[in-house]
C-alpha cells in the first residue's frame, strides 16, 4: 500500500524567478558626473600638503639668551625667512641681572632689528619661599615688545601655585617648561593640572568668570618626551599614550592655556629636508601626527602655536627651517586646510602676544 506524501509549497523565489527579476531603480547620468566648476572634469581632490602654506608666520619660540638672531637668521633661509612677520624672542638661563640689561637694550634698540620682535621671554622661578616676581616682570602688560614670563614646572607646590597666581594677576602670560615627567608617570600630568586647576584658570560650565586675566603657554608637551626605540604600533596601546590622550583633553577645559608646538626633546637632531634623511623624517612625522592629533582634537587649532627653537632642556639640536617644514607637513597631513595653517603659524600668536 503506498503513502501520499504532500506536495511541498513552491518556493517564493521561484515565483520571483519565473516572473522575472525585479527593476532596480536607474540613477540619473548627473549622480556619476563631477560638479560643473568650470575649470575641471574631475571630482574635486583635497589640497596637496605641499601646497598649503602659511601666507604670514610668528615664531613664537626662538631661545637666544643674548638677544643675538644671527644665527637664527641663517637657519631660516631666505624662502621661510621672507614670511616672517615677527618672533617671540626667549632669554633662557640669563641671570636677572643680565635680563634687565638685555631688556632695557632690546627696549631702546627694538626698531633695529631686521625682525619685529613681539615678545621678550624673561626667566623667574616658581619654586620661592615668597612668592615674588622680579622687578622686570612688574608693569609691563603695556610695554613694547611685550615682556613675558618663563618659567620651568617639576612639581607643583605651594610655593609654585601662588607665585604663578601673582604673575596672572598681572595681567602677564606665563610660558611654563613642563618638565614633570609626564611620559613616565600619570603622576605628572596630575601636578599640572593641580597647578594650572589652583590659579583658577579653569573655566567649567557653572564658571562665574572667576579666571585670572593672564595667559599660560605650555611647552615640552607637544610632542612631548619620548622614546623612540619605542615603536609606533607599540606606542599606540603603550600606557603613557593612553594618559597623553586622557590628560591633554583635561588640559583643554583650561580656557586660558595654549600649547606651543615646537622641536621635539626625542635626545635627537630634527631631521633634515635632505634626501638622505627621507626615511628617518617620515617615521618622525608619523610618530608627530599622533600626539599632534589628540592635541587639535581637544584644544581645536585655535590655541596651538608654532615655534622653532626646542624645549631649553632638550639635548637634540633642531635647525629652524627644518623644523618648520615637518611641522607645517605633519600639521597638513593630518587634513586641515589654509584657515589652520594660518592659525597656528601666525594668528595664535598674534593673539597671545600682540594683544
Amino acid at each position: 500500500m503506498s503513502t501520499a506524501f504532500p506536495v511541498s509549497p513552491l518556493s517564493p523565489s521561484v515565483g520571483v524567478r519565473r516572473k522575472g527579476l525585479q527593476a532596480l531603480p536607474r540613477l540619473p547620468l548627473s549622480a556619476f558626473s563631477p560638479p560643473n566648476t568650470g575649470s575641471s572634469d574631475r571630482f574635486p581632490l583635497p589640497p596637496s600638503p605641499s601646497t598649503v602654506q602659511p601666507d604670514q608666520i610668528i615664531d613664537a619660540h626662538v631661545v637666544a639668551p643674548d638677544a643675538d638672531l644671527s644665527r637664527w637668521k641663517e637657519e631660516v633661509g631666505e624662502e621661510f625667512g621672507g614670511r616672517i612677520k615677527g618672533v617671540v624672542l626667549s632669554l633662557h638661563d640669563k641671570e636677572p641681572a643680565e635680563v634687565e640689561k638685555i631688556l632695557q637694550q632690546c627696549v631702546v634698540s627694538t626698531g633695529t632689528f631686521d625682525v619685529p620682535i613681539l615678545a621678550i621671554v624673561a626667566p623667574f622661578s616658581l619654586d620661592v619661599e615668597t612668592p615674588t616676581l622680579p622687578s622686570y616682570l612688574k608693569g609691563t602688560t603695556s610695554s613694547k615688545p611685550l615682556i613675558v614670563g618663563s618659567a620651568t614646572f617639576t612639581k607643583s607646590s605651594a610655593s609654585a601655585k601662588a607665585t604663578l597666581a601673582s604673575a596672572l594677576e598681572e595681567g602677564l602670560t606665563v610660558n611654563i617648561d613642563v618638565q614633570s615627567h609626564v611620559r613616565e608617570s600619570e603622576g605628572g600630568w596630575e601636578s599640572l593640572e593641580e597647578l594650572l586647576t589652583s590659579v583658577n584658570v579653569a573655566e567649567p560650565a557653572e564658571s562665574k568668570g572667576n579666571k585670572l586675566p593672564g595667559k599660560i603657554v605650555l611647552s615640552n608637551i607637544v610632542p612631548p618626551p619620548d622614546d623612540l626605540s619605542l615603536t609606533i604600533v607599540k606606542l599606540l596601546t603603550h600606557a603613557s599614550y593612553r594618559n597623553y590622550q586622557s590628560h591633554t583633553a583635561s588640559l583643554s577645559l583650561f580656557s586660558n592655556v595654549f600649547v606651543n608646538f615646537l622641536p621635539p626633546s626625542w635626545d635627537a637632531p630634527t631631521p633634515s629636508s635632505s634626501e638622505e634623511s627621507l626615511k628617518q623624517r617620515n617615521e618622525w612625522k608619523r610618530r608627530i601626527k599622533m600626539y599632534l592629533g589628540p592635541v587639535v582634537e581637544a584644544f581645536g587649532y585655535q590655541r596651538i602655536l608654532f615655534g622653532s627653537s626646542p624645549s631649553p632642556s632638550s639635548k637634540g639640536t633642531s635647525n629652524a627651517a627644518d623644523w618648520f617644514e615637518l611641522a607645517r607637513e605633519s600639521f597638513a597631513e593630518l587634513g586641515f586646510e589654509q584657515d589652520a595653517i594660518e592659525a597656528v603659524f601666525y594668528d595664535n600668536a598674534k593673539l597671545v602676544y600682540g594683544s
